[in-house]
């Protein structure tokens, strides 16, 4: 069979093509479970932080559970709120920032002697046609206003995931007879629950303390809409690399629109970017480390194709998916070899003691 690598190969690439297509057509179903997926996993985190805490050990699980999930329930629903009404705030305001604009164009002018109107209008019409400052900025929260739209279905999601956790391990063992197979995928399970919870878990600690920091700067500048600021630069925190440039992008550029002043939006800028390098180079470095063992190429590749399968959801759960798939290829021999090449560092994870089952 000197044809059969061949064949395989022709096979493997038809099946990430059809994977791919599925990927693109059911976005609008995938995105929630994915997202309901992952977020069990910071609930069951905080659950388990919970019930080490001296005045909650002894209260029952489902309790905490419960609690959980009522908390994250209200946190989604005030970011779908906070969207929202700030989607609405910029549509009425956006008007006024297209005027700032033209009159810092205006004092730039005047200043220094040049016609920066008929400059700035060759340059629109060179890259982007005409600028329409609100239609610019509607199309960019666009993105977040489709997760807003799937809050409902991933709150339900990470319920019935939360309720059914506890059988999941005996539901593996009644669908493979072959106790081997049934162990490895446990180990497989559990090796994902430790390393995609830990990772998440310290991510949303690093990203609410970011947050948190960016939305006492944005207050001191006055910036407009601080605290929804705040929640992008968090949840785009999320996305390595990029996702900081864009999260510092959007309140600067905005707050140029608002004053028309660059001393006021370089001030601002320079704040929010050392914010974001302290954090990024000093804080998470410690916290996280090398934790998820992905290369950097690979992450960057990561985030190129979820982002132009699901936009920016897509770019938001790139490392832990991408990681998932790692750790499946990593735990069989015949595909061992792919999840070396995607790896940073050469190591060999331990998949022959299962922690913890359940999924996830």
């Amino acid at each position: 069979m000197k044809d059969a690598p061949l064949l395989n190969l022709v096979l493997s690439l038809i099946l990430v093509l059809v994977v791919g297509y599925f990927l693109v057509v059911g976005r609008s179903i995938l995105v929630p479970i994915v997202t309901s997926v992952i977020s069990v996993y910071l609930m069951v985190s905080a659950t388990d932080a919970l019930k080490g805490l001296p005045l909650l050990r002894h209260m029952p699980t489902p309790v905490l559970r419960i609690c959980v999930l009522t908390v994250f329930a209200a946190v989604v629903y005030v970011f779908a709120v906070v969207v929202a009404a700030t989607v609405r705030d910029i549509a009425a305001v956006a008007p006024i920032y297209q005027q700032n604009i033209e009159d810092l164009l205006g004092r730039v002018e005047t200043r220094f002697d040049v016609d920066t109107r008929e400059i700035f209008t060759d340059a629109v019409a060179v890259t982007f046609g005409q600028l329409n400052l609100r239609a610019t900025i509607l199309s960019v929260l666009g993105s977040f206003t489709i997760v807003g739209m799937s809050i409902f279905l991933i709150v339900v999601y990470a319920g019935f995931l939360m309720a059914e956790r506890e059988g999941f391990a005996a539901k593996i063992s009644a669908a493979f007879t072959d106790g081997e197979t049934a162990e490895r995928t446990k180990t497989i399970v559990a090796h994902i629950n430790r390393q995609i919870g830990e990772y998440l878990t310290v991510k949303t600690l690093i990203n609410i303390i970011l947050g948190a920091i960016c939305l006492v700067i944005l207050l001191v500048f006055g910036a407009d809409f601080a605290f929804f600021w705040a929640i992008v630069i968090a949840l785009l925190n999320y996305i390595p690399y990029v996702g900081s440039l864009l999260a510092v992008a959007f309140p600067v550029a905005l707050s140029l629109a608002q004053t028309g002043s660059l001393w006021h939006t370089a001030g601002l800028a320079a704040f929010l970017i050392t914010a974001q390098v302290t954090v990024g180079n000093w804080l998470e470095p410690r916290m996280i480390g090398r934790q998820m063992n992905l290369s950097p190429f690979v992450v960057l590749v990561a985030l190129s194709v979820w982002s132009a399968l699901w936009g920016v959801p897509g770019a938001i759960l790139a490392v832990p998916m991408t990681a998932m798939i790692t750790i499946v290829l990593g735990a069989f021999a015949s595909t061992r070899f792919v999840a070396v090449l995607l790896a940073d560092r050469i190591d060999t994870p331990d998949l022959t003691e299962p922690h913890d089952t359940r999924l996830p």
